[in-house]
């Protein structure tokens, strides 16, 4: 019998030319995540259509609404003519659903209104604060308790400022007093959703492997958190004035260059992790949270009264830490190892 266990020999051609381990080609590096869930959330929502574009639509739904409308007065028409109480039914209805149509246009005026007053006041407390002016900074501190009036848990901040503001001969002291007593649980609230968004993202870019899933989770995930940092900042809006402000957060972001993928934003989140080097899809999940974060931040400066001058604004890399840490790593809240 055949013994075909044994050595195995290969005769090389004499001029066939021999490569050793070190002469070998080095095996090219994956191309490092770049977040293109969040570049794509953040172009769609940045970009601002062409004014052909809101003609088209413009023209588009008044047609509609003019054809809708005949139609419904000449069924109306049509059905007092051949049944009265039919027809009174349906006029009834009709002009129910005109009712709650015209108080759903005139909640999202409010919210453009309350939109515009979040605007205005930022801008004056930059004017009071570049100018120095005490009595524009008065004015500022008032409109801020005024703002915040019918807010039980800020109270005692709106009262402390009121009773110290004759104390303060400064405009610098005064905003930064405002800053320190109001809003500093408002900011806190907003961290606080800024980071769940970037959890949220993270984890579903990570472990649903789906096509746009990453996507449509990553969109939905930050114009809800601009939704309630709007909200958490009294600037509670619509559905036509929530995407209004996640264009405005958007198009700051974009007007900062703030959307770029580079090694700051990687090496204090996920230059350490084992899972990110791999994994591709867990990178992305990193670089989606990261860039959510990033987000949170750009809406929290939009959507705040005052700006960051005698707080420090928060850092986007502390953010993302926070956000991150122990999503994908194998540590526990304490910081041992998991099994």
């Amino acid at each position: 019998m055949n013994d075909k266990t044994g050595p195995v020999l290969i005769e090389l051609d004499a001029d066939e030319e021999v490569q050793t381990p070190a002469e070998a080609p080095a095996v090219p590096d994956a191309a490092a995540p770049d977040g293109q869930a969040m570049q794509t959330v953040v172009a769609l929502a940045a970009r601002k259509p062409s004014r052909l574009a809101r003609w088209f639509w413009s023209l588009l739904l008044s047609v509609v609404l003019f054809f809708v409308s005949l139609a419904a007065w000449n069924a109306i028409t049509a059905l007092l003519a051949a049944n009265p109480v039919m027809g009174f039914a349906a006029t009834i209805l009709v002009t129910a659903f005109a009712l709650v149509a015209l108080l759903v246009a005139f909640k999202e005026l409010a919210a453009f209104l309350r939109l515009g007053r979040m605007d205005r006041l930022h801008q004056k407390a930059l004017a009071a604060a570049s100018s120095g002016s005490l009595a524009e900074a008065k004015e500022v501190a008032k409109a801020i308790g005024k703002l915040y009036a019918g807010r039980p848990e800020l109270r005692p901040g709106t009262e402390t400022v009121t009773v110290r503001m004759d104390e303060v001969f400064e405009a610098e002291a005064l905003l930064g007093l405002t800053e320190r007593e109001v809003l500093a649980p408002l900011d806190a609230a907003a961290l606080r959703e800024a980071e769940a968004a970037a959890r949220q993202v993270a984890t579903v870019t990570a472990l649903v492997p789906l096509a746009l899933a990453d996507v449509v989770s990553a969109l939905t995930a930050n114009l809800r958190m601009i939704r309630r940092i709007g909200e958490i900042y009294g600037g509670r809006s619509g559905t036509i004035g929530s995407w209004r402000l996640a264009r405005a957060v958007m198009g700051h972001l974009v007007a900062t260059g703030a959307v770029a993928v580079g090694d700051d934003l990687l090496g204090s989140v996920a230059g350490g992790s084992i899972l990110s080097k791999l994994s591709r899809r867990f990178g992305e999940g990193l670089v989606n949270g990261a860039l959510t974060a990033r987000v949170g931040i750009a809406a929290i400066e939009v959507c705040r009264p005052l700006p960051f001058q005698a707080v420090t604004r928060p850092s986007v890399a502390g953010l993302i830490t926070r956000a991150l840490t122990g999503v994908f790593d194998r540590k526990d809240a304490n910081g041992n190892a998991r099994d």
